[in-house]
């Protein structure tokens, strides 16, 4: 009875922290990053297998909770190299991750990483910073720390 209890509460524990993990194409993402929004778009592409990505959720997940100008969505690039998205729920649950999560089911990164953002090189993790209002984009490769990352959004801002 006791498991029983604890499983319960394990289950509800993680629901309460993730949010379902959305299958996105890269005609879908780009629907996203092309579409109006009163707020600023921050896109983060990182995967469970990169420790600079995991470094750095933490600074995404403090942005998505205090800036309510902001929305954080977190592009996961896990499916090219293992196309079990349990992984990354899994992932999600563990962490307690409150963002949004795409996994985009393409494969061959190198075929369409350039219709994201043309000075990408394909390495994670990558961020994408838009403002639909002016159409300012930021773009940074590699690991940020806050004071980057706050800088790419006073860019698209002003």
């Amino acid at each position: 009875m006791r498991k029983i209890i604890l499983l319960f509460f394990l289950a509800l524990n993680a629901s309460l922290y993730s949010q379902s993990i959305e299958s996105f194409k890269l005609a879908q993402l780009q629907n996203i990053i092309q579409s109006p929004s009163d707020k600023i778009l921050v896109i983060n592409f990182w995967a469970t297998w990169c420790a600079p990505c995991i470094k750095e959720l933490p600074l995404f997940e403090k942005l998505n909770q205090e800036n309510k100008n902001v929305e954080v969505i977190l592009v996961s690039m896990d499916y090219d190299l293992d196309p079990n998205i349990q992984k990354v729920e899994r992932f999600q649950a563990r962490k307690k991750i409150q963002s949004r999560i795409l996994i985009l089911t393409e494969s061959d990164p190198n075929s369409w990483i350039d219709k994201i953002e043309k000075k990408w090189s394909g390495a994670l993790p990558a961020t994408l910073v838009i403002n639909s209002k002016n159409n300012k984009r930021e773009f940074a490769q590699g690991e940020l720390g806050e004071a980057q990352l706050q800088k790419l959004i006073t860019n698209v801002t002003n």
